[in-house]
């Protein structure tokens, strides 16, 4: 059962995304706030369709601390299920992304439009240079930043090191650091192609604030990321009865 429902999902979303692709081009003559808005619909509608059909819904928590303006962004990346929902869940987000997802077709062409932060992971300090300063726009325009601190998707249970690209831009933008936990992996695997029945739970957790010493608040971020990570896998993995069920289903 759990392959037919992934089945039908990947190929709906397939078909979705290849529809609004195409039928959205008119978009890319717009102002990027409408770009966004048209992507955020799309992931939204992907969100839905995980409910709907793979019977995989989602529940956030912790949106009060979120602080009111721009902020920087710190959420653990387990699945691709985290690049819908970061669209969904937070306003108008400058998510910082590997350069080469700008070449793909279509997709590539709206995360530019959107005013994504691409940033080639093999130039060193000048991509630092270049994520300070594409950070410093979004923010003065009251755009979050989004960033993934580990660089890439990490399955439960394990973590990387955190990349220097969080910290630079804490050090250099004088925002409040907001640690997210997310425990998506255990449904939707990060090279995998079942998607399991349940409720993926994104946390937001209380902000630090600007003007802290660099490599505390830098352990201090990993400590409270991979904390509420691990408690939030812990939750989801008791048993059977704590997935598949409909009532465990929330979607945002």
């Amino acid at each position: 059962m759990i392959l037919l429902r992934s089945l039908a999902f990947n190929l709906a979303l397939y078909l979705v995304t290849a529809a609004q692709a195409i039928l959205g081009l008119p978009v890319m003559l717009l102002p990027r706030r409408l770009a966004y808005r048209f992507g955020r619909s799309w992931a939204d509608l992907i969100l839905r369709l995980c409910a709907a059909i793979a019977g995989l819904g989602y529940e956030v928590r912790g949106r009060e601390h979120l602080p009111k303006g721009p902020a920087i962004i710190a959420m653990k990346h387990q699945s691709a299920w985290d690049t819908f929902a970061v669209a969904v869940v937070f306003d108008d987000p400058a998510i910082v992304l590997k350069q080469e997802l700008l070449w793909i077709p279509f997709y590539g062409w709206y995360l530019w439009k959107s005013g994504m932060i691409a940033i080639d992971r093999k130039a060193g300090p000048q991509a630092l240079r270049k994520l300070v300063a594409a950070g410093k726009r979004a923010a003065a325009i009251g755009r979050p930043l989004v960033i993934f601190p580990e660089g890439t998707r990490t399955a439960p249970g394990t973590h990387r090191p955190y990349q220097p690209g969080v910290a630079a831009l804490y050090r250099q933008l004088d925002l409040p650091l907001v640690p997210v936990a997310v425990n998506s992996g255990l449904f939707w695997a990060r090279r995998g192609f079942l998607k399991r029945p349940g409720r993926i739970t994104l946390e937001i957790l209380p902000p630090i604030p600007p003007g802290g010493e660099r490599h505390q608040v830098m352990q201090e971020l990993e400590r409270r990321i991979e904390t509420a990570t691990a408690r939030l896998v812990a939750e989801a993995q008791p048993g059977p009865s704590r997935l598949g069920k409909p009532g465990n289903l929330a979607l945002f």
